[in-house]
């Protein structure tokens, strides 16, 4: 039995990670992918701070929650979480920036020799590491004929 369309959740509003240097991992998505920091919230009682950022607007779009606790220098990556997907338009030009600024480059970027039986797409990615290591999957826009 399914839920009501009514009371079912209806937007996905931001997945969160749990960062060593929150300033570091801000000037990470800031700078290098071009995110904006729209919102920053500290709550001194319970030591920690997050921060979102995002593309476009706040409103309508989804987020990325960074969130620091104050007393914690470091956290190990479960073995579920695969990556976020972030779209770009040219995904090797982005790479050889990235490349200027240190980042690790997990995948170098290239078109996947597979493809996807439904829908016959071919997909033209890189992955990356950010700050703490978690996985970015920097996703070239499908263009026509693709």
């Amino acid at each position: 039995m399914a839920i009501s369309n009514e009371i079912a959740p209806n937007k996905i509003l931001y997945t969160m990670f749990r960062v060593r240097d929150l300033e570091r991992s801000v000037a990470f998505y800031r700078d290098l992918l071009g995110m904006v920091e729209f919102e920053r919230e500290t709550f001194p009682d319970a030591k920690f701070t997050v921060v979102f950022l995002g593309y476009g607007k706040k409103e309508g779009g989804a987020m990325l929650e960074l969130t620091h606790n104050w007393e914690n220098d470091g956290y190990e990556h479960g073995t579920a979480f695969g990556n976020i997907s972030l779209a770009v338009d040219d995904v090797f030009a982005l790479e050889q920036q990235l490349k200027k600024h240190d980042v690790t480059i997990l995948r170098p970027a290239g078109r996947l020799s597979m493809v996807a039986r439904e829908t016959g797409r071919h997909y033209t990615l890189a992955h990356i590491a950010d700050p703490d290591g978690y996985r970015i999957e920097l996703m070239q826009k499908q263009k026509p004929g693709d």
